[in-house]
């Protein structure tokens, strides 16, 4: 019986990979400006999962809007494309479409998870990337988005037999390689960490089958905001404050990720300044590894601690210390000023935060030594912070963390 199963089941894989492999090329867009395509999953006739008093659609098109707002008015050289805009039906085939017509540079496709057994203790964020589920749960949030298909009137048509519901549909995921699986993974990881950093629980990066994410022509990545089936996450996330919250995490994600991608295709040269706590910069080895040592900089030019925006030199520094980059912590980000004592900061003392595009950014420690900065993060952060990192500000201004360090080395051998 297993035998004549597969011998029905191959036909099918083929048919589906034939029609991937001759899918007509995109139309060349109007606009050569880095575009990002955004999925609100679910609308119309389709509400997606339901809670109480709650349906999936609307919470994913609350996130997709403020999402696309954060984008247009912060990354103004980025277009904005949107599956839907408004309360309608868009089939799978359809979004991928869309995206690819534009010859998006980015996908992201925003949903809401749920439970069936409506088990409300379980929330939490996940992001999804193309590939073959390694697990049940996996697969069975595959099987629910995917399952969208079968509403539309052409859908075994349209996808080659595919059956949602079968199990076995999904082993052509196993013969298909995306191209694209490195970047879409490296964004969905910033994602990820943003959502960590803005206190959602954090369920990590997955593969698993979607169909929106196969028939795309570009990195992409799926968002399960929470669960709808947990009534304090779903009202959190229909929320102006929730939605807000998950929009600027995927926002900061993406803006990072751009800027990894550009400083990547420039050999690693290019100035980039991190929007959020994970700099595009932070692969650089430079950043990570200590400098030969030179001899100690006097204690009195060590820049202060400061509860604020502002940077200020050391009271007793001379004028040439006091225009060397100093080093600070990176540890977390809020959306507001926390209270003092706040568990957020987990015990460390003293702090210091600077605002940035609308977060309030937490650091610790301030050195011009950028070794001192360095053996202070592994010895006191990391083990409470495994994401920190280091950055630094020259005459109270934000720097690139790379020159930083250009600039201390030469400033030792003087």
């Amino acid at each position: 019986m297993k035998t004549t199963r597969f011998n029905i089941l191959y036909p099918i894989i083929g048919a589906f990979l034939l029609a991937l492999f001759f899918q007509a090329p995109a139309s060349a867009g109007n606009d050569n400006r880095f575009t990002l395509v955004i999925d609100a999953g679910h609308g119309g006739h389709d509400p997606g999962a339901i809670g109480r008093n709650v349906k999936e659609k609307n919470i994913n098109l609350k996130v997709a809007l403020k999402l696309g707002r954060l984008v247009e008015q912060n990354l103004p050289d980025v277009r904005v494309v949107y599956t839907r805009d408004r309360d309608v039906f868009i089939p799978l085939h359809r979004r991928a479409e869309i995206a690819n017509n534009v010859k998006a540079d980015l996908f992201v496709s925003i949903h809401t998870n749920s439970l069936a057994s409506r088990n409300s203790r379980v929330s939490g964020a996940e992001t999804y990337t193309l590939g073959l589920h390694r697990t049940q749960e996996n697969l069975e949030v595959a099987q629910k988005e995917n399952s969208v298909i079968l509403i539309e009137d052409d859908y075994k048509q349209q996808y080659a037999g595919f059956n949602p519901n079968s199990a076995e549909s999904y082993i052509i995921f196993e013969f298909l390689q995306d191209k694209y699986m490195a970047q879409s993974v490296s964004l969905a990881q910033l994602v990820q960490r943003q959502f960590r950093n803005n206190g959602r629980q954090d369920k990590g990066v997955h593969q698993a089958g979607f169909l929106v994410l196969r028939e795309t022509s570009m990195p992409s990545i799926l968002v399960e905001l929470g669960y709808i089936t947990n009534p304090t996450e779903a009202s959190f996330l229909i929320s102006e404050n929730g939605s807000a919250t998950m929009a600027r995490s995927i926002y900061t994600a993406i803006a990072n990720y751009r800027n990894q991608q550009r400083n990547v295709r420039s050999g690693g040269n290019r100035e980039t300044t991190p929007v959020t706590n994970i700099p595009a910069d932070e692969t650089d080895s430079a950043s990570r590894e200590a400098i030969p040592e030179a001899p100690a900089v006097p204690a009195d030019t060590r820049a202060p601690q400061v509860n604020g925006s502002e940077v200020q030199p050391a009271r007793h520094a001379s004028k040439q210390e006091a225009s060397r980059p100093v080093f600070k912590i990176q540890i977390t980000t809020s959306s507001r000023v926390l209270p003092k004592g706040s568990r957020q900061l987990k015990g460390l003392t003293p702090v210091s935060y600077y605002k940035e595009n609308g977060l309030v950014k937490y650091t610790y420690g301030e050195d011009t030594d950028y070794n001192r900065i360095l053996r202070l993060k592994r010895t006191k952060v990391d083990a409470k912070f495994k994401d920190a990192f280091i950055i630094a500000f020259k005459d109270g201004q934000k720097m690139n963390i790379n020159e930083a360090i250009r600039e201390f080395k030469r400033n030792r051998r003087k």
